[in-house]
């Protein structure tokens, strides 16, 4: 029996067990599976990379938001001209990723040999999936070799808290600084409050997975060791379902949320989920009222931000220079001296070396309440992979449902690559759409609307419907988008599902011309009195659609807007899948 194929159906019972507990279907576990294939199918298309055998150049995935910080030191480091023994520049070049997709690109001919991931939790997932990648035929009782595994070594050089972030004058309303706030503050006052518009990023970005993580701690009244049965049990995850039902949507790392509060400010959110630096990083650029950092009474996790080479040189792989190796301990060493590890601290991250006092002067952490340098008092203890993946499943579960309608221009323009591009890109989303409690609609239109597919629960046959639906669309005739998506509202507005994520996911290709709605007709849909709130996502596919239209539409909606052409229009997709 294989080990890999024991531990998935170890995963499969838990999850199933407890959708049974709080009275769910456990038959949407299927659904897994088939998003699994679709990432399979992905990795196997990744392209061969190469590199001289006496390369000196390290090339290093790193997180959105450590990007900044890090390229200045990676300039730094460029700028001593280090010379490997054989007389090669020592060079770094940086690959900007999110953690989720580094762990995916590292296991099959990565185009980087080092990253640095917010968290040590994407690092020991790596390792356990390339590990049982490599024992699938091995017995169970079998180790794995210490070669056979991706990290071959790393080094911690930042750290940072992850807390719920607030406008001061939010956080005062709250209760701070006089008492400790936690996960059940945030509940409460979500729920007393309409108005009170609160966030965590989804489980594929390192702050939300860190949060979910310590809700489930909190839930099951522990602060070391979760189990698998713990995070499994009725009571935690009721207490993880009632505080995830006031989430008024997830979404992408905390860069995007910090973008849009620059832009939107108090009538984006009133708090979320970030690492500590970014409380300080908002401060410090005056942009507006103070955010504070508020540190949940139940504890929380760290991002600890590592730096790892990866053990590249299996079948139809490039491997690992000496001289590779000898620039990551090079670049190792800079990061944890101390002028480097004093610039982290000057970009709102705590240094690993301890001998740098956080409240010293010229320190951003001292002289304010902004952020506490004495806290957190409670530091959870990062659980093991098996735990971690356990709590990321059963969190499809407990999270805020979603009912979402893709609606999707199917006019003439979209012949031929458009379409077939956006066949793939709309099924990749239908999967990632995991949580049986979740409903997805599909309005495809031309000249006027095609196909309506209302709302469904995207169970394992829902989904194969809809993705057979995808695959049958047809592109003939002109564009029609502004009833599309006046359908798709009214229809969201009829379902009046007030505990779920509502939203609209639009694309097209080309200039509204057929309908008989125009803008300001959807602007008075959006503005009298709804049963519940929609919020819209547009995408412009190439370059002779409508921003201007697409980007009004999506502040009517209170979304986003986007553009994509068809490299990217899959991966679009699967970023905006996170939002639900």
């Amino acid at each position: 029996m294989r080990s890999s194929r024991r531990r998935s159906r170890k995963y499969i019972f838990l999850v199933i067990t407890a959708g049974v507990l709080v009275s769910l279907c456990a038959c949407s576990v299927l659904a897994v599976g088939i998003w699994r294939a679709f990432s399979d199918r992905e990795e196997a298309a990744a392209p061969l990379s190469t590199w001289a055998p006496d390369s000196a150049e390290l090339t290093v995935a790193v997180s959105p938001g450590m990007a900044p910080a890090f390229q200045e030191l990676v300039d730094q480091f460029n700028d001593q001209d280090q010379r490997t023994p054989d007389g090669k520049t020592m060079q770094v070049r940086t690959l900007v990723l999110t953690p989720e997709k580094m762990v995916r690109e590292s296991l099959s001919q990565p185009a980087f040999q080092a990253l640095t991931s917010d968290s040590s939790l994407w690092l020991n997932q790596l390792d356990e999936e390339w590990a049982a990648q490599q024992m699938a035929d091995v017995d169970d009782e079998a180790q794995v070799p210490i070669g056979s595994r991706r990290i071959s070594s790393q080094v911690r050089y930042a750290t940072s808290p992850v807390v719920i972030v607030a406008w001061e004058s939010v956080a005062r309303e709250l209760g701070w600084p006089e008492r400790s706030i936690g996960w059940r503050d945030i509940q409460q006052q979500a729920t007393s409050d309409p108005n009170f518009k609160w966030n965590h990023p989804s489980t594929s970005h390192a702050s939300g997975l860190l949060a979910t993580l310590a809700e489930f701690y909190a839930g099951a009244g522990l602060t070391r060791g979760l189990t698998e049965e713990a995070a499994t049990d009725p009571q935690t995850i009721e207490y993880v379902r009632s505080v995830e039902a006031t989430v008024r949507f997830y979404g992408e790392g905390e860069e995007v949320v910090v973008e849009r509060l620059a832009a939107e400010g108090r009538d984006f959110l009133d708090a979320f989920v970030a690492q500590e630096r970014v409380v300080i990083e908002w401060n410090q650029a005056g942009q507006g009222e103070r955010l504070v950092a508020i540190y949940p009474a139940e504890g929380t996790l760290w991002a600890d931000h590592p730096l790892a080479l990866l053990e590249l040189g299996g079948a139809n792989e490039t491997a690992v220079t000496d001289n590779q190796r000898r620039t990551f301990q090079a670049f190792a060493d800079f990061l944890t001296a101390p002028e480097a590890q004093r610039a982290f601290l000057t970009a709102g991250y705590r240094p690993t070396d301890l001998s740098i006092a956080l409240d010293e002067a010229g320190s951003p952490f001292a002289n304010t309440d902004a952020v506490d340098w004495r806290q957190p008092q409670t530091t959870l203890q990062i659980p093991g992979p098996a735990v971690v993946e356990v709590v990321r499943n059963v969190w499809w579960y407990t999270k805020r449902p979603t009912n979402v309608f893709l609606v999707v221009d199917t006019s003439g323009s979209m012949q031929g690559a458009k379409l077939d591009r956006t066949k793939e890109a709309l099924a990749a989303f239908i999967v990632q759409i995991r949580g049986d409690r979740d409903q997805v609609g599909l309005i495809d239109f031309g000249t006027g609307i095609k196909n309506i597919q209302t709302l469904r629960s995207t169970g394992d046959r829902t989904r194969q419907d809809l993705i057979t639906l995808v695959e049958n669309l047809e592109a003939y005739g002109d564009t029609a988008l502004i009833d599309a998506v006046v359908e798709a509202f009214v229809d969201l507005q009829a379902a009046a599902d007030q505990a779920a994520i509502n939203a609209i996911v639009v694309m097209t290709d080309g200039q509204e011309n057929h309908s008989r709605n125009d803008m300001r007709d959807l602007r008075r849909l959006f503005e009298q009195e709804q049963s519940v709130p929609v919020v819209v996502f547009t995408i412009a596919f190439g370059s002779d659609a409508d921003e201007d239209l697409l980007q009004e539409m999506a502040d009517i909606g209170n979304g986003q807007f986007r553009r994509a052409d068809e490299t990217d229009i899959e991966e679009l997709y699967r970023i905006i899948s996170t939002y639900f």
